[in-house]
């Protein structure tokens, strides 16, 4: 469903991926992991349009990506939660929601809100509240329910886990998963290696820009290298 083929991509000098080629089916959660640095933001921020690649290919369902703006890959199927949220701090909880469906043009906004609040449904008794006062993890939730707002097809999930407890985390894994079993094909960045493999179909590595281990998430669990570096063992 989603094709990423050879993609290089600089900061000014900076290398900062080299030749990442990778692929996501259709309903899969694939995950990329990493340490700091290597690059996983980058390919994300690539993939939804916020960079730009030098040299290389994003195809949605065969449609070339590459290019293309951010808010045009949006209306193409394809939401981004970056990395920190990045919520409408001054913005309502419900301001913030319709913000994420504002490009769209059809009539099942109302349903969509519902499917949000079934998923998350502290952000409805929050929905008046200004969203800079909401916890950390309320703040991921919103910033997951803004993006399905958009009615995506594929999902992009950067570090959902960052800066939460281990019970919130939990929480979001949880209805990360409940989002995929509704059809949702996910493309998940996380530090969290355990977390992120425990949900995953398949997962690649990344180390400075490179893609150097891939495989089914049980395997990469397994893998010796992958324990070492990300499993802590």
């Amino acid at each position: 469903m989603l094709e990423i083929e050879d993609l290089d991509v600089f900061y000014g000098k900076i290398h900062a991926l080299k030749g990442v080629s990778f692929n996501v089916g259709r309903g899969e959660i694939v995950a990329l992991l990493g340490n700091n640095g290597a690059g996983k933001s980058t390919t994300l921020k690539t993939v939804s349009g916020l960079l730009a690649p030098r040299k290389g290919h994003v195809r949605l369902e065969g449609q070339e990506l590459s290019g293309v703006p951010a808010h045009s890959v949006v209306l193409r199927g394809m939401a981004h939660v970056p990395e920190g949220r990045r919520i409408f701090k001054r913005l309502t909880v419900r301001e913030n929601l319709l913000m994420g469906a504002y490009p769209r043009r059809d009539d099942r906004i109302p349903a969509d809100l519902e499917r949000v609040f079934a998923l998350f449904p502290l952000l409805k008794e929050r929905l008046s509240q200004v969203a800079g006062t909401l916890s950390g993890g309320e703040q991921q939730m919103l910033a997951i329910g803004r993006a399905l707002m958009a009615s995506p097809r594929v999902l992009l999930l950067d570090e959902p886990s960052m800066g939460l407890s281990p019970v919130l985390v939990e929480r979001i894994f949880e209805t990360i998963v409940d989002i995929n079993q509704q059809g949702m094909t996910i493309l998940l960045v996380e530090q969290n290696a355990a977390m992120a493999l425990a949900i995953a179909h398949r997962g690649y590595v990344l180390e400075t820009g490179t893609i150097v281990l891939s495989g089914s998430a049980e395997s990469l669990a397994q893998n010796p290298d992958v324990r070492r570096a990300y499993l802590g063992e």
